[in-house]
């Protein structure tokens, strides 16, 4: 007995169930609606529009097989009154595919914001579904829906397609990059059978076959891209608690009213501060700042005014010490500064700080008497505690203070 080979026994098979071998049609439709079953089931950990378009189109083109199966295998040229119905349902089946192919366009938009359809977009479908509802009554089936369809459907394919490969361009996502590729094919294919075929009792079950395995390929980057999606904005929200927490923290090291750090940040860096001081043998510099008439004018002024003073002064220290270095509201009207210097060359900056802050353009908008008393005092190598060295400070800006009096 003479064996044909494979892919001719498969083209020469009968297309329908009565000859014991399942229909092409349908397993393309069954694999459109295992694809729709686990989009679907995606969709509940996944609640994207995107999502949901895409199910409609798999959804409508498992219904799109499904009723074309009573004329594949037919030859049909004019449809005699037996084979109106199935024609018919063969158009329909055909307009349902385009819809399909559409919703893949329309998922493609969604993933970036909400689609719009325009109302004339809209009812521009309108006298095509009446076309391929009718048409296939009265008219040549090859010329009137078969070729039509095909060429609409690959059309559509074409730009769902392009608009994926786009959202992988611009998002860097391999799974749009996988469903536009996809999708292309299935655009190449329908427009190959559009004008290679001469109508459905020409299509082979090798097409449809092929048609499958790249329905399945379609819905395996529809997967990933749905959990390139998740995974982009699990980045985004953690980004988004990074700034959260980088704010957070701001407020808790920073003084409300003066822009400078507080004594909790002083604590915090005090130590890390001694130890590189230590290891590297870098100078380091304590020096206190208090300014002068604060209380009377707090007490005779209000506390409004004694807030814009502090404000100022805060503003003048921050813009006039380093960066590098490091400014702490100490409390009250008294502000500490740690500096990488010598004593003496703390001194120095200190008194700078004075003479610049009494020319200022601050000390002009400030009630009369306001000014600035300073002390320094320098961290030796070995010191672990610094509050003394701070307590001398202090003393020695009171000291300062009675000499400028």
């Amino acid at each position: 007995m003479r064996v044909l080979p494979l892919t001719l026994a498969l083209d020469a098979a009968p297309l329908t169930a009565d000859a014991g071998v399942l229909n092409p049609r349908v397993l393309a439709g069954t694999t459109s609606l295992v694809v729709a079953t686990l989009l679907f089931l995606l969709y509940f950990y996944r609640r994207r529009p995107f999502i949901l378009y895409w199910i409609a189109g798999w959804l409508l083109f498992a219904a799109s097989m499904f009723l074309s199966v009573p004329i594949s295998g037919q030859h049909v040229t004019l449809p005699t009154p037996a084979q109106r119905p199935a024609a018919m349902a063969f158009g329909i089946s055909q307009f349902l595919a385009l819809i399909g192919a559409l919703a893949f366009v329309v998922a493609a938009d969604a993933y970036r914001h909400r689609p719009h359809v325009p109302r004339a977009f809209r009812l521009a479908l309108l006298p095509l579904a009446i076309w391929f509802s009718l048409a296939p009554v009265a008219l040549r089936l090859q010329a009137a829906i078969f070729a039509p369809a095909h060429v609409l459907i690959g059309g559509a394919m074409a730009v769902a397609g392009t608009a994926h490969l786009m959202l992988s361009r611009q998002r860097y996502l391999l799974g749009a990059l996988v469903v536009g590729t996809m999708l292309l094919a299935l655009a190449g294919i329908n427009l190959w059978m559009a004008v290679a075929l001469g109508g459905p009792d020409q299509e082979g079950a090798k097409s449809f076959f092929t048609i499958s395995v790249v329905f399945l390929a379609t819905a395996l980057g529809m997967q990933l891209m749905t959990f390139e999606d998740m995974t982009d904005e699990l980045q985004r929200t953690n980004r988004r608690l990074e700034n959260a927490q980088s704010d957070l923290r701001e407020l808790v090291i920073t003084d409300p009213l003066t822009g400078c750090r507080n004594r909790r940040f002083f604590d915090e860096i005090i130590g890390r501060e001694l130890q590189r001081h230590s290891r590297y043998s870098t100078p380091m510099s304590i020096v206190f700042i208090d300014i002068d008439r604060f209380k009377a004018i707090n007490d005779t002024l209000g506390h409004e005014t004694g807030d814009r003073v502090l404000r100022d002064v805060a503003g003048f220290l921050i813009r006039h010490i380093r960066e590098a270095d490091y400014v702490f509201r100490w409390g009250g009207d008294e502000f500490l500064a740690l500096i990488t210097c010598t004593e003496a060359e703390a001194l120095k900056r200190a008194t700078e700080l004075q003479v610049a802050f009494a020319a200022s353009a601050e000390v002009k908008e400030l009630p009369a008497g306001v000014a600035l008393s300073v002390g320094a005092v320098e961290v030796p190598a070995d010191m672990r505690d610094v509050m003394p060295l701070i307590q001398a400070a202090d003393e020695r800006m009171y000291a300062n203070k009675k000499r400028r009096r």
